[in-house]
């Protein structure tokens, strides 16, 4: 398959290389350093356990015109950085390119096909409809990721722990588009899980988003430290628990107790959460795409949830502190 990698960071990178080492005609849109070194010394994956290092000539460029369409775009950039992705994705599409949503956080085309709120766009995602003109919700495939990757220097991505993707496309109306993405990510070496209901899949994940995400930007602690510390464990379980009441308001029953969804952090040990990589890296915050969204569902469903909007107000204050609040800076041509 043609696949396009948008955002070559630690799982953009790491998509990338695994998929061109399985044969298939892998490409990344990256910018600055990341792109630099990349064209320079080759996409370099190195892990943690073995120490090896795989290095993959990929062809990479900021400006995704010289790349042309595609069979499928993974978007693996930020909810700040899609408005710029929507101005540019065009040119990787062609009449049946899939879009894959590997991101965190609440996606723009959520309630696309959720029969409670059918059609109801999240103006705080996607105010003036432009991702979703763009990316338009009868080519995607959402993907949560479960693994975790960090990029210590441009050019190199650090795999972690973890393989796991779930897939699907929005409603549960899995096709064609899901399983050739499952069978190439499969064979690249992804731990693959069809979802019939991705939606639910993206409620989970976003549990520990909303939670660990800001509270380890806020404390510059690693998750191990936040699960160990009895009384801000105790805060991150009262937003799950709002996050939960949340999603059950417009049918998305997550199923999942805050207890077991803390266990699913622990078993990754000692890491660093992305908004704290991010933090430290001196770049924009993702805080719209996780809290703010689903602040804007909240008030949608009419449901209480004063631990989630403390949250939201002081990691806000916190990156305009250091500006860090806002769009990502536009690639360069």
């Amino acid at each position: 398959m043609r696949i396009c990698i948008y955002g070559a960071g630690a799982v953009g990178g790491l998509m990338a290389a695994w998929l061109a080492r399985a044969g298939h005609q892998a490409c990344v849109v990256a910018r600055g350093a990341q792109l630099e070194a990349i064209r320079r010394d080759g996409l370099r994956v190195r892990d943690r356990e073995s120490g090896a290092v795989l290095v993959t000539r990929i062809v990479a460029h900021s400006d995704p015109a010289k790349l042309g369409p595609q069979d499928a775009v993974i978007v693996t950039v930020k909810a700040q950085g899609l408005p710029e992705v929507a101005s540019r994705i065009p040119a990787l599409l062609g009449a049946d390119t899939t879009v894959v949503t590997a991101m965190n956080g609440v996606p723009w085309w959520y309630f696309d096909r959720l029969p409670l709120a059918k059609g109801r766009r999240l103006e705080s995602l996607d105010p003036e409809g432009r991702l979703a003109r763009a990316m338009p919700t009868e080519r995607i495939v959402g993907c949560v990721i479960h693994l975790a990757a960090s990029t210590p220097e441009p050019g190199l991505i650090v795999h972690n722990m973890g393989r796991k993707l779930i897939l699907g496309e929005p409603g549960g109306r899995n096709t064609a588009r899901t399983a050739s993405l499952v069978a190439a990510l499969s064979g690249a070496g992804f731990e693959c899980v069809t979802s019939p209901l991705i939606e639910k899949d993206f409620w989970v994940k976003l549990l520990g988003n909303v939670s660990f995400n800001p509270v380890s930007a806020l404390t510059l602690s690693t998750a191990d430290r936040l699960i160990g510390d009895p009384l801000l464990k105790a805060y991150m379980v009262a937003v799950m628990r709002e996050v939960l009441a949340i999603g059950r308001a417009v049918g998305i029953d997550a199923a999942i107790d805050p207890e077991a969804r803390i266990d699913m952090a622990r078993a990754l040990g000692k890491f660093k959460t992305s908004m704290l990589q991010d933090l430290e890296a001196g770049k924009s915050l993702e805080i719209d795409g996780l809290l703010t969204g689903t602040l804007e569902i909240a008030r949608f469903a009419g449901v209480a949830a004063p631990f989630t909007e403390s949250l939201l107000g002081l990691i806000r204050v916190r990156a305009e502190t250091t500006g860090q609040h806002g769009a990502e800076r536009p690639v360069a041509a």
